[in-house]
């Protein structure tokens, strides 16, 4: 963090939701303040209790939740948290979400009798004062559109690419996009890595089933890395290893931002070819997660840290990247 940005926090504010409360204390570490102190609670029949024990009025206030799993009572708990903020007299509330639950549901498919329910949760975060969203690797960049509040879309393919870059030979390495919507992710990080690409062809009969059809790319002999946004079931991840594996790769790894993870995906990943899985901090990792020796864990809080300052010191993001 710059410390001239840091010396000059005395009105920010940063409160942590239930979802992930070690990285917003890693990201107040970063800025060098505490976390703001509050309440939250369940009450018996499964409202949700909010109370804030700050003084916030004037203030810029930083509220940092992700809505994960459970992802309905961390949507209700910042939603809460931001209407008591306002209530409370804030000069500014911005919702810091590093992953953006609903995401993936930004269209209606073959016009389909569904909602989308990505642009519902924008007028929701809206309706509670909230006057701007951060959020890291967004499932679709277009859903920014849904907003008439500012969101600030951030990366975490520096902290991903850092990581990569000390472990890849460029000349037996590939880059692997999971489907052809990565390939625009995957081409930046093999031009970033000076690698080559390759694109795995599949087609996906049903949700969370995804069936692997072949691969662009010759692979024999490389140690290939997959970059994607977003793991959930893993059965995509785990198809891929396979192929690549079947094709002659020699080590597959996997680099994700969010790690949904839901129902037996880490037991999916143990079983599989995938040599490695390395993850980031977005969600907060389970014991599962953490025991696991196939997958590994980086923290994005110094980028989400640096972004708060820059918001609330009016500097610009996109140099960060």
């Amino acid at each position: 963090m710059n410390n001239n940005n840091n010396n000059s926090l005395e009105d920010l504010v940063l409160f942590a939701g239930g979802a992930c409360p070690e990285l917003a204390r890693a990201v107040a570490k970063h800025l060098k303040i505490n976390l703001g102190r509050q309440d939250l609670r369940l009450f018996s029949d499964g409202e949700n209790y909010v109370e804030l024990m700050e003084n916030v009025r004037g203030k810029n206030v930083f509220i940092l939740q992700s809505i994960s799993a459970p992802a309905n009572n961390n949507l209700m708990e910042l939603m809460l948290m931001a209407d008591a903020v306002r209530r409370a007299s804030a000069s500014d509330i911005v919702a810091v979400v590093p992953y953006l639950g609903y995401s993936r549901q930004d269209r209606r498919p073959r016009s389909a009798r569904v909602p989308i329910s990505a642009r519902v949760i924008a007028d929701m975060l809206t309706s509670v004062g909230i006057g701007r969203v951060l959020t890291m690797d967004l499932h679709a960049e277009q859903i920014q559109g849904f907003y008439q509040i500012p969101v600030e879309n951030i990366y975490a393919a520096p902290v991903l690419m850092g990581d990569i870059s000390t472990i890849i030979d460029p000349d037996s390495s590939m880059i692997v996009a999971p489907d052809v919507g990565g390939v625009v992710r995957a081409r930046a990080f093999a031009s970033a890595l000076a690698t080559n690409l390759a694109i795995i062809d599949k087609r996906r009969p049903r949700a969370n089933v995804a069936k692997v059809m072949h691969i662009i790319g010759d692979v024999k002999g490389k140690d290939c890395f997959i970059v994607d946004d977003i793991v959930d079931t893993a059965n995509t991840l785990c198809q891929a290893a396979t192929a690549l594996k079947e094709q002659g790769a020699t080590r597959v790894a996997a680099y994700c931002t969010h790690p949904v993870l839901s129902g037996a995906a880490v037991e999916r990943i143990v079983n599989s070819e995938i040599d490695e899985l390395v993850i980031c901090d977005t969600i907060s990792a389970t014991d599962e997660i953490t025991k696991c020796d196939k997958i590994r864990v980086l923290t994005v809080s110094h980028i989400l840290a640096e972004t708060v300052a820059r918001i609330y010191n009016n500097s610009s993001i996109s140099s960060l990247f």
